[in-house]
């Protein structure tokens, strides 16, 4: 399986910085049409998909409110000034200050501890969000590219099939003309030939779509991209018999649920009159500018007002009686059990989709094998009747002889022998769309990322 520990955050930068240059540096050497490998693909697609941009920004936010739940314990410090603006009259009540300063912090909360590990749950809930993006970005990419490549395979089968046609017409044309063949003939093998240009026209716009798409994906120039059929692996025939692992998706849906689970029992940790305490302490620097306070607290020569002032204590808090807490720890709660049912949910709707992913493979398979003999066959044909055509038919007036074959037949049987292939060529697509999307759902799309990467 594939490793989940993060490296340092430096490391991290520098190697994500050296791997975005090289990156960019083979985009802009690639020149128009060029073949470019899956692996490049893959990387463009998850570097430029704004759906991993947004996990990597809820990742961001996550780390930050952790790291807000932590600072609460930590000494928070201020500094302010209370310069009067007009001349005082009377006393005030409170003492006019040049400066002063303020430091505060959290000392002893349970249910803080208990945000805090409600913070790390949501932080790994947005790190597997974001793996859960970059899995289906990835798999996204891989299928168009897949698809593409397999489209360009048929295209070109399909312009021989519209030769063969051309050709076929040709013959017709000058049988019917010698009143060998029926005009009814020329005019089926005319047909054939339109039938056949309007299924390449269908190719050639597949074919422009997901260019596009992939140009979408990756962020290159339109009809930049040319599959290199050597750089997809092979797709393992994977089947749900298989020890299934959890996917990112399932895998975050349930770190959130603990993280609601946590925030759920601190906010009904407020209820079970357990103590909060805090540290606070303050300095201020008098001033007797525009004002004359001093006077209302000296009682002698002695025992002027000072300038310097300090205090410092412990804050203890104990709720013993909150409405607002009581609600608080009931939505909270409620949210809880939500998210639970949502992770339950996910789970779920994985084994669901395993099941009908399984089913589909395996009509997929047979009918990918079924395209592949068909083709096989078709081969065979069409190397009988050439051999046919060109050793001849020397007892073709011998009663129960087989008939010559017309040079009709041979096209007619390239133009099938190339129809197969195509038909062959669609099944394994589809094979592989179906492989790849079970893949995913066992939870085991990144052992086939690995293979991507290391090819």
């Amino acid at each position: 399986m594939w490793q989940t520990e993060q490296p340092k955050r430096s490391r991290q930068s520098r190697s994500r910085t050296q791997a975005l240059g090289g990156l960019a540096l083979a985009v802009l050497a690639i020149p128009a049409a060029a073949q470019v490998s899956l692996t490049t693909v893959v990387e463009l697609a998850q570097e430029h998909s704004t759906t991993v941009r947004l996990a990597q920004a809820d990742v961001a936010k996550a780390q930050a409110g952790l790291g807000e739940t932590h600072d609460a314990f930590i000494p928070a410090v201020s500094f302010g000034s209370g310069l009067p603006a007009f001349p005082e009259i009377g006393f005030t009540g409170s003492l006019p200050t040049i400066w002063d300063g303020k430091v505060q912090s959290l000392v002893f909360s349970m249910p803080q501890i208990q945000y805090i590990r409600a913070a790390r749950a949501g932080l790994e809930a947005a790190q597997l969000s974001l793996k859960d993006a970059k899995e289906q970005v990835a798999l996204d990419a891989s299928s168009d590219y897949i698809e593409m490549d397999t489209v360009d395979r048929e295209l070109m089968a399909a312009h021989e099939q519209e030769q063969d046609a051309a050709r076929l017409v040709t013959i017709e044309q000058q049988r019917a003309e010698a009143g060998v063949d029926p005009l009814i003939q020329l005019l089926e093998a005319q047909l054939t030939g339109k039938r056949l240009q309007l299924k390449r026209l269908h190719l050639e716009t597949r074919l422009a779509t997901l260019a596009r798409q992939l140009a979408v994906l990756t962020g290159l120039p339109d009809d930049s991209i040319t599959p290199a059929h050597s750089s997809i692996p092979e797709i393992p025939a994977i089947s749900a018999d298989e020890a299934p692992a959890p996917t990112f998706g399932v895998q975050s849906a349930q770190a959130i649920a603990r993280s609601r689970e946590r925030v759920a029992k601190g906010d009904s940790e407020h209820l079970w009159l357990l103590p909060e305490v805090g540290f606070g302490a303050i300095y201020n620097r008098n001033t007797t500018l525009l004002n004359n306070i001093g006077s209302y607290f000296n009682t002698g020569p002695s025992h002027e007002l000072p300038a310097d002032n300090f205090s410092s204590g412990f804050s203890i808090n104990v709720p013993i009686f909150d409405l607002g807490l009581h609600a608080k720890a009931k939505e909270s709660a409620a949210e809880a059990l939500r998210a639970r049912v949502e992770a339950e949910d996910a789970q779920h709707q994985s084994d669901i989709q395993i099941a009908q992913l399984t089913a589909s493979l395996r009509e997929l398979d047979a009918q990918a094998q079924i395209a592949s003999l068909n083709q096989q066959i078709a081969a065979e044909r069409l190397k009988s009747v050439t051999a046919q055509l060109e050793s001849g038919n020397g007892t073709a007036n011998t009663p129960g002889a087989v008939p010559q074959l017309s040079p009709t037949a041979e096209q007619q049987a390239r133009i099938q022998e190339r129809q197969d292939y195509i038909d062959a060529l669609d099944a394994g697509l589809d094979l592989s769309k179906a492989r790849l999307n079970l893949l995913r759902a066992l939870g085991h799309m990144q052992d086939w990322l690995n293979e991507l990467h290391g090819k």
